[in-house]
């Protein structure tokens, strides 16, 4: 199968506007997962899809590969549909720009998923143990059956611990897809579903739609960044 990894990279970040471009030890965010993307050797070919001629060139100055896309793009998955619609791949990772550690254990196993014809949509998850990012709605939850597909995916906590004294493991989703590219392009042609708009998670568009995730458990993948808090931590981490 050929398998492309692409970055979708909006410049103008809600939480954290240019977080992208912020610098971490000598390099920027956004260069760090790239080029950390590209050390997997993983894939054919890495792609970063940006709205923002300031990351456009970051990138391509440095020697990567850059598409610019339009702006009005409402989730990173659709925006690098636009980028793979006439790319001739079979499966496509959606590495977010502001996940700086990307490591390739953890992509290698989600790749695997798809030895399983079935599979139209991967993503990785973490456990949570701490009980403030638990209830912080910035770390979205996921919730998966006995087979490791994806029940729902939420800001607030779930499941909710009625019985105190029952011991819950709870799992992190970490914003990090694979698609086949039917799966893909079929995403972008659906409108933004209810639960979706909600709770601002893309991936309750698939499950809206009947498409379950199959979720990969993995170990600690260093810091996300969402926050001027979390860049400090991502220093701290590198």
């Amino acid at each position: 199968m050929k398998i492309v990894a692409m970055i979708p990279a909006r410049y103008a970040a809600t939480r954290f506007p240019a977080k992208l471009m912020q610098q971490l030890g000598n390099k920027s965010v956004i260069r760090h997962t790239y080029d950390n993307t590209l050390a997997t050797r993983l894939f054919s070919d890495v792609i970063v899809v940006t709205d923002s001629d300031i990351i456009f060139n970051e990138i391509t100055s440095n020697g990567g590969k850059a598409i610019m896309s339009k702006k009005n793009h409402e989730s990173g998955s659709d925006r690098i549909a636009e980028a793979a619609a006439d790319l001739d791949v079979d499966i496509i990772v959606n590495v977010q720009g502001d996940e700086p550690f990307v490591q390739k254990d953890p992509l290698e196993k989600l790749l695997t998923t798809f030895n399983e014809p079935s599979v139209q949509v991967a993503s990785l998850m973490q456990e949570l143990k701490d009980p403030a990012l638990i209830e912080d709605p910035n770390y979205v939850k996921v919730a998966v059956d006995r087979n490791m597909n994806s029940l729902f995916f939420s800001r607030s906590v779930i499941p909710y611990p009625r019985d105190k004294n029952m011991a819950i493991p709870y799992y992190e989703h970490i914003g990090v897809y694979a698609f086949r590219k039917q799966a893909l392009l079929n995403f972008t042609n659906w409108p933004m579903t209810p639960l979706e708009a909600a709770e601002k998670i893309e991936c309750l568009r698939y499950l809206e739609y009947g498409v379950p995730l199959k979720m990969v458990l993995t170990q600690y993948m260093g810091v996300e960044i969402d926050t001027p808090e979390d860049l400090i931590k991502a220093s701290k981490l590198l």
